[in-house]
C-alpha cells in the first residue's frame, strides 16, 4: 500500500463489514456528513439495482465506497493523484474536486481490498459517468444524484425521477442534460461527462 494511504489507516481496524468500515473510516477522519451520505447512497444504489437487474451487494458496496477520498482536501488531490499514479486530465487539474472519483477507486482497492472491476469502475466515474457505461455505473451515478449531499432539494430531482420511470438511461441523461444546459457557467466540462452526454443523447434519440 502506498505510504499516503498507509498513513490514513495506522489506527484503523476493519471489521469486514464494508458499511461499518466505511462509516468508521470517514468518521475517524472527521467526515461525519460524508459518512452519512455514503451510507445513504449505498442503500439507494441497492434499491436501484433491484429495480434494474444489477447485483445488489455490488451496488451497495460501490455506494458505500464512492466518496472515501473525501479525506483528502481539494488542494491536495492533484498531488495525491500524481503520487498514486492516477492520470490527471486538464479539467481535473483546473477543478480538483472531480478527481476524487478516481482517488476513491484506488482507495477502495488498496484499503478495502475491493478487486471487482465492475465496482471499481462504477466508483471511478460516479460524478461524471462515461461513455460505454455499465448498468452498475449508471446505478451508482443516479443514486449519488438522488441522495444529494448539499442542503435543500436538488433542482433537478423531480425531472430525474420522472425520467427514471422510463429507464435508468433516461434518468442518468436527465441529470447530465441539466449540467449540459448550464455548461457555460460550469468551471469545467469533464470530457467523460461530454462523452456520456452525446452517447446517451444518440442512444435515446433525444
Amino acid at each position: 500500500m502506498h505510504e499516503i494511504l498507509a498513513n490514513l489507516v495506522k489506527s484503523f481496524e476493519k471489521t469486514g463489514d464494508i458499511e461499518k468500515d466505511v462509516g468508521n473510516f470517514l468518521e475517524m477522519h472527521g467526515f461525519y456528513q460524508t459518512a452519512k451520505h455514503s451510507i445513504q447512497v449505498g442503500y439507494e444504489s441497492k434499491r436501484l439495482a433491484r429495480d434494474f437487474g444489477v447485483d445488489q451487494d455490488s451496488a451497495a458496496m460501490s455506494g458505500f465506497l464512492h466518496d472515501i477520498s473525501a479525506v483528502f482536501p481539494n488542494n491536495e488531490r492533484i498531488n495525491v493523484s500524481n503520487e498514486l499514479g492516477i492520470e490527471v486530465l486538464p479539467e481535473e487539474e483546473t477543478f480538483p474536486l472531480i478527481i476524487h472519483q478516481k482517488i476513491s477507486r484506488v482507495m477502495a482497492k488498496e484499503i478495502f481490498h475491493i478487486n471487482e472491476e465492475l465496482i471499481l469502475d462504477a466508483i471511478s466515474c460516479h460524478t461524471t459517468l462515461r461513455a460505454n457505461s455499465t448498468t452498475l455505473d449508471r446505478v451508482l451515478f443516479v443514486a449519488d444524484k438522488i441522495e444529494w449531499d448539499q442542503k435543500g432539494t436538488p433542482p433537478y430531482i423531480e425531472e430525474l425521477k420522472n425520467q427514471l420511470n422510463i429507464s435508468l438511461e433516461h434518468g442518468a441523461f436527465s441529470y447530465i442534460k441539466y449540467l449540459w444546459e448550464q455548461r457555460e457557467s460550469l468551471k469545467v466540462v469533464h470530457p467523460w461527462l461530454a462523452d456520456a452526454y452525446f452517447e446517451l443523447k444518440y442512444k435515446l434519440n433525444l
